[in-house]
């Protein structure tokens, strides 16, 4: 299937495929009966951040009393009903997008927050949705093989703006990470309402290795989410909540209830108390699968032993970001462990071989075998130390060649090696 799309491509002009999605787009929300014009609707974008942005967003509507759904990477919720996001997509198609609007909308649901990616936009799937309001939380190259250059990233993400600019709802807001000059264009789009956020605004904060603290405004707020760039998504979220009037208790209360998503930073424990209270290092699942992404989870435990397990990039893109993450694994981890990853039609050696080409100087292994990898790594722990696992997250497959899907969690096979590990040292004590 991909073979003959990439055929196609190459025979048929692109305005023909561009009408072909924008009457689609057309269609879905002919079918929907436009829901989004029936509802609060916030978009998040940016190239990091945004499924961790839309749920803080989302919690802090919900504390404020307010029924909320959501769209992400990670999964669809509409009121207090969730399910996972499996279809590999950061936005869904056209007509699956304008179902989720309409449930939403049945449910009598407030508001509901959408993660909006680039590529959404060059298939017009963020048309005919009518927004509210717009987050962006940072821009970095990404998709550079998809769109042809950062500039054109940049384009593709504007379009989000301008839909957002062009929208008939009233009190439209369109709140930006301040401290990114890459966003001074969407600063530019003529919105009533436009909020620039900047870490200068947490002033004074203390980063942990379990959470974080800031004081916002004379507030004092403890999160148990950690990193930089997670008090960025923070404070996009409190920024909106503020434009629609919601009290910075109200605020404070939901962030410091708020433990995280699944696949960005999550700790993997194991089920079994026993077997947990044996535990004496840590295990991280994390989706970074950018250089920039993936040097900001490393940073955060670069005071620990950091035993890395990572793949390349999804095969057939950002070919030339390989060696660069194999050289920050090779920065930061005292044993790096190359494996596959999301393949599709590459060569899977290859794209190992080139993310071993950046790992110098500490010890590596290619395993290509993901779940022994996993294992491995674990295996290698000591106490202190930090097993980091990146480039999944929550992804539910692994994309091999001709489109075929095999079924994957990091989360469950890290908790199933851990557990094994640890009824093993037991065993040995």
């Amino acid at each position: 299937m991909g073979k003959i799309k990439n055929i196609l491509k190459k025979i048929v002009p692109t305005w023909v495929f561009s009408i072909y999605h924008w009457k689609l787009s057309l269609l879905g929300a002919l079918i929907y009966r436009f829901p989004s014009r029936q509802i609060k609707v916030v978009g998040v974008t940016g190239t990091k951040g945004k499924s961790s942005t839309v749920e803080l967003a989302s919690a802090i509507l919900e504390e404020a009393g307010y029924k909320t759904a959501l769209v992400s990477t990670v999964r669809f919720k509409i009121g207090n009903t969730s399910r996972p996001n499996k279809l590999k997509m950061t936005t869904p198609g056209r007509f699956t997008l304008q179902k989720l609007i309409r449930e939403a909308v049945d449910a009598k649901c407030d508001y509901i927050v959408l993660e909006i990616s680039s590529e959404a936009t060059k298939q017009f799937r963020h048309k005919f949705i009518s927004l509210n309001a717009l987050l962006v939380t940072n821009l970095s190259p990404e998709h550079i093989e998809s769109h042809g250059s950062f500039e054109n990233y940049k384009k593709a993400k504007l379009k989000i703006a301008r839909a957002l600019e062009r929208s008939s709802k009233p009190n439209k807001v369109l709140v930006t990470n301040g401290d990114d000059p890459a966003l001074d264009d969407f600063r530019q789009i003529n919105i009533p309402t436009k909020i620039a956020t900047h870490l200068s605004d947490a002033t004074p904060h203390t980063l942990l290795v379990d959470g974080l603290f800031f004081t916002y405004f004379g507030q004092k707020i403890q999160t148990k989410l950690v990193g930089e760039f997670n008090l960025y998504n923070i404070l996009l979220a409190i920024a909106y909540a503020q434009s629609q009037n919601i009290n910075i208790e109200k605020i404070k209360s939901a962030i410091e209830k708020f433990t995280g998503i699944p696949g960005r930073l999550e700790q993997i424990t194991p089920a079994d108390p026993t077997l947990a209270r044996l535990q004496d290092f840590k295990v991280i699942v994390d989706y970074a699968h950018t250089a920039d992404s993936l040097q900001k989870v490393y940073e955060i435990y670069k005071d620990h032993k950091i035993i890395a397990v990572l793949g390349g990039t999804g095969g057939g893109r950002d070919s030339d970001r390989r060696q660069i993450m194999g050289g920050l694994a090779d920065k930061y981890a005292s044993f790096v462990y190359i494996t596959d990853e999301d393949p599709y039609d590459e060569d899977s050696q290859q794209i190992a071989d080139q993310v071993a080409s950046g790992v110098i100087h500490s010890p590596k292994e290619i395993e290509m075998d993901r779940r022994v990898a996993i294992r491995k790594a674990i295996a290698r722990a000591e106490t202190g130390s930090v097993v980091i696992i990146t480039g999944k997250g929550t992804d539910p497959y692994i994309m091999r060649a001709g489109g075929a899907k095999e079924p994957w969690s990091d989360a469950e096979v890290a908790r199933e090696e851990l557990e094994k590990i640890l009824r093993e040292r037991s065993e040995q004590k």
